[in-house]
């Protein structure tokens, strides 16, 4: 399971065909978040969280 950043989600797809892993689970997650906060942090773990768990039940 990765977790990618909407800008950072071609160095994703990139990095996982190289490495010969192109069907790895990935979320997309919004950019930025570095340095947003605490509560947007918060945030956007509890919206994620959800895709995350069904990612991982469908491997």
């Amino acid at each position: 399971m990765a977790l990618v950043t909407e800008d950072f989600w071609p160095q994703g797809n990139f990095t996982a065909d190289s490495l010969g892993m192109p069907l790895v689970p990935r979320v997309k997650l919004p950019h930025p978040l570095a340095g947003t906060g605490r509560e947007n942090l918060h945030a956007v773990a509890k919206t994620m969280a959800p895709l995350i768990v069904e990612q991982l039940k469908n491997d």
